[in-house]
């Protein structure tokens, strides 16, 4: 697969992840444009609400090192059975890169892949604020 390189570096980032509480590892990798990997892992808090998926750190650690378009996003979880971006994480990837490749893996090692837009058809956008106007 061409993104065989992404999905390794979100294994890796998911044997990183901080879930003391839930035990639910999940790691996640960007692809840049030009081709940089950036990845990122989910981090718990005792408030859960203010616990942060890998999605999210992988894409903020891209986007604060400049870096504003994207090929693809892939997620690796702890799970038998593949695990999709959280609604929060969808959100955020389909504003920060539209419909990039999303790839999944579970522990068994399988992928799957996706576009943004079938996980989130419907998403809000630049265009609902225009409107609002």
């Amino acid at each position: 697969m061409k993104y065989d390189a992404l999905i390794r570096a979100a294994q890796r980032a998911m044997k990183n992840a901080h879930a003391p509480y839930s035990k639910f590892l999940v790691g996640a990798a960007v692809q840049t444009e030009s081709g940089e990997i950036y990845s990122g892992c989910n981090i718990e808090n005792s408030s859960y609400s203010l616990t942060i998926c890998a999605e999210r750190v992988a894409l903020f650690k891209a986007v604060s090192e400049s870096h504003r378009k994207f090929k693809a996003i892939a997620v690796a979880a702890s799970a038998k059975d593949f695990v999709s971006p959280c609604g929060a994480c969808r959100q955020v990837i389909h504003d920060l890169g539209g419909n990039i490749d999303v790839i999944l893996t579970n522990s068994r090692g399988a992928t799957k892949l996706l576009k943004m837009n079938d996980l989130l058809p419907f998403p809000f956008d630049s265009e609902q604020l225009k409107s609002s106007k």
